[in-house]
């Protein structure tokens, strides 16, 4: 059995697609029609840059999606790979499941694409900047992250501090765990993090704390649009995030991605999940940031990262 799996945010990177680009007019039409439902030349900033504004999460997010659906694209037109034949699941780490939908059907690219858009937007406006902050903890699983994250809160409360909120955002693998909240009381969890059991704790370089409460406003935006998207049935039934469980019904779909906004990642639990199922081999597609994690978490599988043509070819010798 097999799952084809989606990169979240964090696995941008400006010349992403290029190549790809230049190889293959399917990727070239992918790209195209992205560009087409956005209104801008997206494809441009993803192959030139600047950086700076590739890392901004409305355009970080349909940039990763559709690198991702490009690649896939690709093995599926010119290599012969359809999906429905060669997936027994699908899916994505937090936006990613966004492009795991839409690799099985259950959104069209156009749709995908805005649909990230207004998540990026919403999730970037849900929170004032400077006020909300994460932080990756390494070397710690989800149950010291819990404790470090509670410590941080019992730390304020003691010094007579407000409501804070400091929650697991993100269950990556048994050694990394990102927390999500406001600024001051992740700063106090990486303080705290060493003596709670984790090896290192680091602030992380994004503009917004997501999956947690704070993105609330996020997610009544998410209700709203996903309330009008069309959504068929899945080719092949995906992994929820919020439920590290597989589902196929669209109503199903909707309430999870609307519950994802604020909810945790559990990525761990749904790689864990699938392999018990029978999932035997997990392919990414657009990045190199699931597959290592997939072999932390499960290393009896196995996990392949398919970007490039090169990388195409070689899945073909494999699938």
């Amino acid at each position: 059995m097999r799952a084809f799996i989606f990169p979240g945010q964090g696995s941008q990177a400006v010349g992403m697609g290029k190549a790809l680009a230049e190889a293959s007019p399917v990727a070239r039409e992918v790209f195209g029609e992205v560009d087409e439902a956005l209104g801008q030349h997206l494809f441009r900033l993803m192959a030139e840059g600047p950086g700076e504004d590739l890392q901004l999460t409305a355009n970080a997010q349909p940039a990763i999606m559709a690198n991702a659906i490009a690649t896939l694209r690709v093995a599926e037109r010119e290599g012969g790979i359809r999906l429905a034949d060669k997936a027994d699941y699908v899916a994505g780490h937090s936006l990613g499941e966004y492009g795991a939908l839409c690799a099985a059907g259950a959104f069209d690219l156009s749709t995908t694409a805005r649909l990230l858009r207004l998540r990026g937007e919403a999730m970037q406006a849900a929170v004032p900047v400077g006020e909300g902050a994460m932080a990756a903890l390494l070397g710690a699983d989800l149950a010291k992250a819990q404790a470090i994250a509670r410590a941080a809160l019992d730390a304020i409360a003691a010094e007579g501090g407000g409501d804070l909120v400091c929650t697991v955002a993100n269950d990556n693998d048994p050694s990394q765990v990102v927390i999500s909240g406001h600024r001051a009381a992740i700063e106090r969890a990486v303080a705290l993090a060493k003596e709670h059991g984790a090896k290192r704790a680091v602030l992380l370089p994004v503009s917004a704390p997501f999956h947690c409460p704070l993105m609330q406003p996020a997610a009544d935006a998410m209700a709203a649009a996903l309330a009008e998207a069309r959504i068929a049935a899945p080719l092949v039934p995906v992994y929820a995030n919020v439920d590290a469980a597989p589902i196929a019904d669209p109503d199903a779909i909707r309430a999870a991605l609307v519950r994802q906004v604020t909810g945790m990642v559990r990525w761990r639990e749904s790689v864990l999940a699938m392999a018990e199922a029978g999932v035997t081999q997990f392919v990414e597609f657009g990045g190199k940031v699931l597959a290592p994690m997939v072999k932390r978490i499960a290393p009896d599988v196995d996990a392949i990262s398919v970007v490039t043509m090169d990388d195409i070819e070689d899945l073909l010798k494999k699938v």
